[in-house]
């Protein structure tokens, strides 16, 4: 990697705001590098006071970029020998996924390489989704998908399950990503990575621990959707956010790294996961009893890659949500 004159390797975060994104921020300052994040709105307190408070533990520089405006990340990418691109629109009720969320993911991601082809950027770490490569019509139960795998959007473009376009948009974005760096000869990485849950260090508590949490909340809105997600992409897996950021700060360093790499640890469904949570937590009376809904995972979501190429995740499933528990009570969604 080069060096800065300060000494630091400098690197460029996108979307530096989000969950993932402003965690993968603090564990890079943690580990010295200089970090430019990319924010809409550097100037709004509400979204960047988090990553405004990191700066004491390191040397971090905000700036303004948007995904729809080409050439917004120039100066964010400008001198950095890695970039993370983490930003993705998400708009889950839209009722136009075409135009708010499809176009603007795959977009916003030419967008950044294209700053990071004029930047001469060294290498570009893609977050997509494991809605990337999950999402087919097979039957039956035991299946394994893995890096090779990807999800069928003819399928999707033609069914319009519900929340179709945030998987159609990030299947095609990293597509697009795949192309534009093979043309322009952008030495890119993608981490794939499953629903996240663990503490947050963003004001608003994210979509995907309530969603990983939504047996134990007893919120029936989100329990019908972790069903949902179970018959659109086949399992409940499940990554602690901090083993995401670890694999994505893991995939930049390491020389030998190349294409996708699937950040998985857990592989479990509805019934499953609501049974080991009555079990552990029994004070927040789970529910295990869902009828006919079905009782097994279809597939599994491999990481065998990533753990062959020397990673280890840390978090084990309980351990997730003990953590999570704690938080929620913090922020005043579970009982203490």
């Amino acid at each position: 990697m080069s060096i800065e004159a300060n000494g630091k390797k400098t690197v460029c975060v996108t979307g530096a705001a989000g969950y993932m994104a402003s965690l993968l921020v603090k564990q890079l300052l943690e580990s010295g590098y200089a970090v430019h994040a990319t924010v809409r709105d550097p100037a709004n307190q509400s979204k960047v006071a988090h990553l405004l408070a990191l700066q004491g533990s390191g040397d971090l520089k905000l700036f303004r970029a948007d995904l729809t405006d080409e050439g917004s990340f120039d100066d964010a990418v400008n001198g950095c020998d890695v970039v993370f691109h983490v930003a993705t629109p998400v708009h889950f009720e839209s009722k136009d996924p075409e135009n708010d969320m499809i176009k603007p993911a795959i977009q916003g991601t030419l967008n950044v390489l294209k700053s990071c082809k004029k930047a001469k950027v060294r290498r570009v770490v893609l977050t997509s989704s494991a809605a990337a490569v999950s999402i087919n019509k097979l039957t039956g139960t035991g299946h394994v998908v893995d890096e090779e795998s990807w999800t069928d959007v003819e399928f999707l473009a033609n069914e319009k399950p519900p929340t179709w376009g945030y998987p159609m948009s990030k299947a095609l974005a990293e597509k697009a990503a795949w192309n534009f760096a093979e043309e322009n000869n952008i030495d890119l990485i993608t981490i794939v990575p499953v629903l996240m849950a663990g503490r947050s260090l963003t004001p608003a508590v994210p979509s995907s621990i309530c969603l990983a949490m939504s047996l134990l909340t007893g919120n029936d809105f989100l329990i019908n959707g972790l069903k949902g997600m179970q018959l659109l992409s086949g399992s409940i897996s499940l990554a602690h956010v901090e083993d995401v950021c670890r694999a994505h700060i893991f995939v930049a360093e390491n020389e030998s790294a190349s294409g996708r790499y699937i950040c998985c640890p857990i592989n479990t469904c509805v019934t499953e996961l609501a049974k080991l949570l009555s079990k552990r937590y029994p004070q927040y009376k789970v529910p295990t009893d869902y009828g006919d809904f079905p009782a097994k995972p279809k597939l599994s979501i491999s990481s065998e890659k990533l753990i062959k190429s020397g990673f280890t995740f840390k978090y084990k499933i309980e351990e997730i949500y003990d953590e999570s528990i704690e938080y929620f009570k913090d922020v005043g969604l579970l009982a203490k």
